[in-house]
């Protein structure tokens, strides 16, 4: 190759380069001009909220997105931890407020009603079927006549 050759191949290769350039800058202007998401667009554009507000929104986004890339398995074993909690949460207060309902019935049965005759076991069962809504209690006084 004689030296006009390769002065004339690098200047192609600076057109194509500073080409390639352009079309780059151009594609990231594209990139820029994305229309904004519509919840963006409906409360900061329309409505007229404080772009602070957005700010704050989207870097609490950012934050959340690193948190849940980089903690992944805390997130899930606390996740695991509230739904198992969640889950049987009515099962102990069912069970709370059947034994509250009984202490109060063992307490109402044996200062209103004479359980001279009545052991330990058989208080227990009355005040569990007054909770439930038996009427037992009521013919305590007619089994002694």
């Amino acid at each position: 190759m004689s030296k006009k050759e390769t002065t004339n191949l690098d200047e192609v290769r600076n057109k194509n380069y500073e080409a390639k350039k352009m079309n780059t800058s151009e594609n990231s202007k594209k990139k820029k001009d994305k229309d904004l998401p519509w919840w963006v667009e409906l409360l900061f554009v329309q409505i007229g909220l404080p772009d602070k507000l957005l700010i704050k929104i989207l870097k609490a986004k950012k934050q959340s997105k690193e948190l849940l890339k980089n903690d992944k398995k805390s997130l899930i074993t606390i996740l695991f931890v509230i739904t198992i909690l969640g889950y049987f949460f009515p099962v102990i207060k069912h069970a709370k407020n059947k034994l509250d309902c009984e202490a109060i019935a063992k307490s109402y049965i044996i200062k209103n009603k004479k359980t001279t005759g009545i052991n330990n076991r058989e208080l227990k069962m009355l005040s569990t079927n007054f909770c439930y809504g038996g009427e037992e209690i009521f013919e305590i006084e007619n089994l002694k006549n």
